[in-house]
């Protein structure tokens, strides 16, 4: 494939999201941020497009509202927006913000819009959380028509409460997070993307 037509869209890699206890604790793959910030250094090398999604919450009490240092990208992914090296193509930027309010990064946002113009009909998705809006993005791509790699070692999400109730104990089951993690990436795989690690995207888009 061309790689010049696959753009990295990194999903709500932000601070708030270093607060465990305020999203359910526990998280899994502490490696995420190192994997993204990892597939961000090769995109940025070859020149390719990357696509930052940032949520910017209306919820009072939200971490990711737009006044709250939450808000803010957390280091491994502080988009570049001074690369003005476009191919000599002043319609097309190597690095966007994209800022939503729910979910879907394409709902509210220019970012079906934007793909469709340049015609980036292949996409990597990454980023935080791997059952909220990472799901929720990958499974809109898919039903988009975009053909969608979604890289499961490049994600993460935390445990959460079940409104089912434990009848040994009357409390609420704990999803524990591997288990989510787990679950969501098999949904989405092969319905609405194909699940890879880093690894074998590097290898499929023949990054050496």
């Amino acid at each position: 494939m061309s790689l010049e037509q696959v753009p990295l869209i990194v999903i709500d890699m932000q601070k708030g999201f270093d607060d465990e206890a305020y999203w359910g604790g526990n998280r899994n793959n502490p490696q995420c941020e190192a994997n993204i910030g990892k597939l961000i250094g090769i995109w940025r090398q070859h020149k390719l497009p990357i696509i930052h999604v940032q949520h910017c919450s209306t919820e009072p009490e939200s971490l990711l509202r737009p006044d709250q240092p939450g808000c803010q990208f957390k280091d491994e992914a502080i988009p570049n927006l001074n690369d003005t090296d476009n191919g000599g193509d002043k319609n097309r930027s190597y690095e966007i913000i994209i800022q939503k309010n729910v979910n879907s990064s394409f709902i509210g946002t220019n970012l079906e819009e934007l793909l469709k113009k340049h015609n980036w009909l292949t996409i990597v998705l990454c980023g935080l959380t791997t059952d909220h809006c990472v799901s929720t993005t990958t499974r809109m791509a898919g039903n988009l028509g975009f053909r969608a790699y979604l890289v499961g070692d490049c994600t993460a999400t935390f445990d959460r409460v079940s409104p089912f109730i434990d009848p040994t104990t009357g409390k609420p089951i704990v999803i524990k997070s591997e288990q989510i993690h787990a679950v969501h990436l098999t949904s989405l795989h092969n319905e609405f993307a194909t699940v890879v690690t880093s690894t074998e995207l590097l290898g499929l888009l023949k990054f050496q």
